[in-house]
């Protein structure tokens, strides 16, 4: 069933990768992890890497291509297949689409032709087992990026759709020569202001009804010189692991678009459902939504509440 895939590839010059905005490192992974999966295998392939950037994008592996290069081009689409979440929205110019994700919303991407597996916990697991079912050499670039997604969207193999395939596809990349120790240090390893920082924000969590919330208005960013992604996606973690917490949600301004951007997460519950009734979208236990303001964001609270009684977990 992959096949197509190949004979896509081999039948372009100029292939562009994109992925969704406010990029973790499993959408820097896939990115990048397939354009060296298609550079080390077909080196005379133009390949181009599109999309907003932050500290995942560890090579600055970005460029910034003209309307006209998509002409003749062949896009792909890794890691989101909702319209409204790709970054640059340009794919739309390209000759033929692919799309490559494991995320339970449905696509809206027209004329893609759509590779859509939820059995997977991360892009870059499904793209391993893609490329490796093609029998595509793995250089120790593209295996190092894609383990880096694998490890970070199963949260350091604590959320596995698939324990067996996920520890299977990382002995592969592993054996492949991607990085461990490098990546762990890097990815893991904080300044004291960074922890410091922490302490701050998960002083501010409000702890009620087994949810925990955090909201985080335009003035959090001038007490820290910070981007957007780490108050966001960074911070939301922060009230995972508490025993009485099912679920846990961080609410975060985006100055960019005047928008609120609410992280949702939990143990052992869906909640993706209710994400999509504002919009979003992603995960069973781990997904998100853009929101108009904070008046919203207490929608979804009020909304997760009422989830909770449902399942008769809030006491």
């Amino acid at each position: 069933m992959f096949r197509l895939i190949d004979e896509k590839i081999r039948s372009y010059e100029t292939i562009i990768i994109h992925r969704h905005k406010n990029p973790d490192m499993d959408a820097i992974g896939s990115q990048v992890g397939l354009f060296y999966l298609i550079k080390d295998n077909f080196p005379e392939k133009t390949v181009y890497l599109v999309g907003d950037t932050n500290k995942f994008d560890r090579e600055n592996m970005m460029t910034e291509i003209a309307d006209q290069v998509y002409n003749e081009s062949l896009v792909f689409i890794v890691d989101v297949a909702v319209k409204e979440l790709v970054s640059d929205q340009r794919y739309n110019l390209a000759k033929e689409i692919i799309i490559i994700d494991h995320h339970e919303n449905l696509s809206n991407i027209d004329r893609a032709t759509t590779f859509i597996d939820t059995r997977y916990s991360s892009a870059t697991e499904y793209l391993t087992t893609i490329f490796k079912s093609l029998d595509y050499s793995f250089s120790p670039q593209a295996a190092s990026y894609l383990f880096a997604g694998l490890i970070t969207d199963t949260g350091r193999f604590m959320w596995m759709k698939n324990p067996k395939n996920v520890f299977l596809t990382a002995a592969f990349l592993i054996e492949n020569g991607a990085e461990t120790k490098e990546f762990y240090d890097w990815l893991y390893t904080e300044p004291l202001e960074v922890k410091k920082m922490k302490n701050y924000f998960q002083a501010k969590y409000v702890y009620e009804d087994n949810i925990a919330y955090l909201k985080n208005d335009a003035t959090v960013f001038e007490k820290f010189d910070v981007d957007f992604f780490t108050v966001s996606r960074g911070m939301v973690n922060l009230a995972s692991g508490i025993e009485e917490i099912k679920i846990w949600l961080n609410f975060t301004y985006n100055k960019a678009n005047n928008t609120v951007v609410g992280e949702f997460r939990s143990r052992d519950i869906n909640i993706v459902d209710v994400a999509k009734e504002f919009g979003g979208g992603g995960h069973a236990n781990a997904c998100g939504a853009t929101l108009k303001d904070f008046k919203e964001a207490d929608l979804v609270i009020k909304r997760y509440k009422e989830l909770l009684k449902e399942k008769e977990y809030a006491r």
